[in-house]
């Protein structure tokens, strides 16, 4: 018998009151979690809406309809263009992209006759940098993950104990959050970014980061997976690799994989305008 955390009882009590909703969804451990706990609460009742843009890899969008068309659930792409203000890639570019691509989800699920889209912020979020999350309350996007307090790893363990394949998923974010603020976003950086990434992946590693400075790549990969990168033959193939993708430089990030690293920038700023 599945012994679920109590939470998960409450978070489905807590959507069930909501009426028809939709959900953003990216197909990762927190959307696909917040989908399973919608459906369980309002069957029919709900729309997965997933984003279609220049920084979101397509094999993403890919496994979120896979998943989707598994299990019987209404799913609605949205493209979403990256715009001038995006591409200058201020240190408010989340703030701004949400506030558009929520704004337009909202439309949508308006008209699909939703009374709420629902995200899956969850309680570790609002620990790191997070501007987009402005955007969401003023729009009034119901973060029911966030209201009820539940943390990144009781997603993983709750979703591991309902049998919902993105329990061990590595965690993953725009490619916008690969590019340092102020460094102009063009397309060609997102689409060798992804490519990078990518190849990455079918090598074998899970929790990766390829920050692009300019036409230099720093490769994160995490902590436990470094050792694998000792390899000379694995090092010159995904030195290849890049420089075909069009890096100039390859280099690898010896503190290896960290959430939201390129903030690191921010805080150094706000702590030299304290002292």
């Amino acid at each position: 018998m599945i012994r679920i955390n109590p939470k998960y009882g409450l978070l489905v009590d807590h959507i069930r009151s909501m009426g028809r909703v939709a959900v953003a969804y990216s197909g990762g451990v927190d959307s696909n979690f917040l989908l399973k706990a919608a459906v369980d609460a309002l069957g029919k009742d709900v729309i997965a809406i997933t984003v279609i843009s220049p920084y979101i890899p397509r094999w993403e969008v890919e496994e979120a309809q896979g998943i989707t068309a598994e299990h019987g659930i209404e799913h609605r792409l949205l493209n979403i263009p990256i715009t001038s203000e995006i591409c200058r890639n201020p240190e408010n570019r989340c703030y701004i992209c949400k506030r558009m691509m929520f704004s337009m989800m909202v439309d949508l699920a308006s008209g699909l006759g939703c009374d709420y889209v629902l995200d899956g912020t969850n309680l570790d979020d609002i620990s790191d940098y997070r501007p987009g999350l402005l955007a969401l309350s003023e729009l009034g996007i119901m973060t029911p993950l966030l209201d009820l307090g539940i943390r990144k790893e009781e997603i993983r363990e709750m979703s591991q104990e309902l049998g919902l394949s993105t329990w061990d998923k590595s965690a993953y974010a725009c490619l916008l959050s690969r590019i340092p603020y102020g460094q102009e976003v063009t397309l060609d950086d997102l689409e060798r970014i992804g490519g990078a990434e990518r190849y990455l992946m079918d090598n074998g590693f899970k929790w990766i980061r390829v920050r692009s400075h300019g036409d230099l790549a720093r490769i994160e990969v995490r902590k436990d997976e470094r050792y694998r990168l000792f390899n000379e033959n694995l090092l010159d193939k995904i030195d290849l690799k890049l420089r075909e993708l069009g890096f100039r430089y390859v280099t690898l990030d010896l503190q290896g994989y960290r959430r939201g690293s390129l903030n690191d920038a921010i805080e150094s700023s706000e702590q030299e305008e304290v002292f």
